[in-house]
């Protein structure tokens, strides 16, 4: 994949260089800082960086479904006017993410279009992957985290006294369960997918898609009696599926030859994608053009860089779930 290498930005293949002995193995993030309400250090003396509004800044794609992941849960916690955001083009080319736009990280700093300036800002030496999303720090100038796991975490709840908004998306009596299910869903799931459609060994695809199917079939079993993946509160771990679910037939059946049945051939998996999608505020995070043309406009997945027209899609027809009992999202109370 295009990235840097000692600050330098070296062209090259998508995903290159995450492919070991014919399997896709995701370089981890590097970028690891936290931002809790007062800033104070951790349980473990670690500095932290206090909550503010327009401090930080969100760096993300419609195509990226780990960005995804941070643009629902600013929704869901109301952080729009508090965190700001910019979204690079759907086509990764020699250049990386590129913004349409010129983008100003902070006061002072030069306009870029390129995404990996965030990078070399950050660490003028840096080596590595360079990917979305980003969590900014306009006044350190540097990045915070570019784990979206971690930045979800953070939305979660450092802004909570700013905002008011007690919705709980990792609600402590639910971690067990929501961790099990993150687990699954990441290795089988979310990356499955990529180590599909970036395999470059039959066995290594093959392992990874009858991981996929599995896994994809277990869930249809606990959704058919189940309302979310943790009972009756929707939580974290069903918006981590949720943005792999909603690329799913526009693109991962496809162009990651995930072909052994579409999330429409399963009804409870269906009709819950189409819950979540209908939830208020998500609809808008969700830009199915982004993601047709990223996947598709890419060399390295489909040579011939012919977008299908299909497949047609109405995520906006009734769901079937209120068959279940739900609670919605988990609401903190005050003692």
């Amino acid at each position: 994949m295009p990235q840097l290498v000692n600050g330098q930005w070296v062209k090259g293949d998508i995903a290159a260089s995450e492919i070991k002995g014919g399997a896709f193995h995701r370089e981890p993030t590097r970028f690891r800082a936290w931002i809790t309400p007062d800033g104070r250090a951790d349980a473990d003396g670690r500095p932290t960086l206090p909550a503010a509004a327009n401090r930080y800044h969100l760096y993300v794609s419609y195509l990226c479904p780990w960005a995804s992941r941070t643009l629902i849960v600013r929704t869901l916690k109301g952080l729009e006017g508090l965190i700001g955001v910019s979204v690079a083009e759907p086509v990764i080319g020699e250049d990386g993410w590129v913004y349409a736009d010129p983008q100003v990280a902070a006061d002072g700093m030069a306009p870029f279009r390129e995404h990996w300036h965030l990078y070399t800002a950050s660490d003028p030496t840096y080596t590595g992957k360079v990917s979305v999303p980003v969590l900014w720090d306009r006044q350190e100038r540097r990045i915070v985290n570019n784990e979206s796991a971690d930045i979800i975490r953070i939305l979660n709840s450092a802004f909570d006294r700013l905002t008011g908004n007690d919705l709980d998306l990792y609600p402590a009596p639910l971690r067990a369960g929501i961790d099990a299910w993150n687990d699954l869903i990441y290795a089988a799931v979310n990356n499955g997918v990529y180590r599909c459609g970036f395999a470059k060994s039959q066995a290594s695809y093959d392992e990874a898609f009858d991981s996929l199917f599995a896994t994809l079939d277990r869930l249809e079993e606990r959704l058919a009696v189940s309302r979310y993946l943790v009972g009756e509160h929707l939580t974290e771990a069903d918006w981590r599926l949720f943005v792999t679910l909603v690329r799913f037939d526009t693109a991962y059946h496809g162009a990651f030859k995930c072909n052994l049945r579409r999330i429409e051939d399963y009804r409870n998996l269906a009709n819950y994608l189409r819950e979540l999608y209908q939830w208020p505020g998500i609809r808008d995070t969700v830009r199915l053009d982004h993601i047709k043309a990223g996947y598709y406009i890419n060399p390295a997945i489909n040579p011939t860089l012919i977008v299908p027209k299909g497949p047609a899609l109405d995520l906006d027809r009734p769901h079937d779930r209120d068959r279940l009992p739900g609670q919605g999202i988990w609401r903190n109370v005050g003692p």
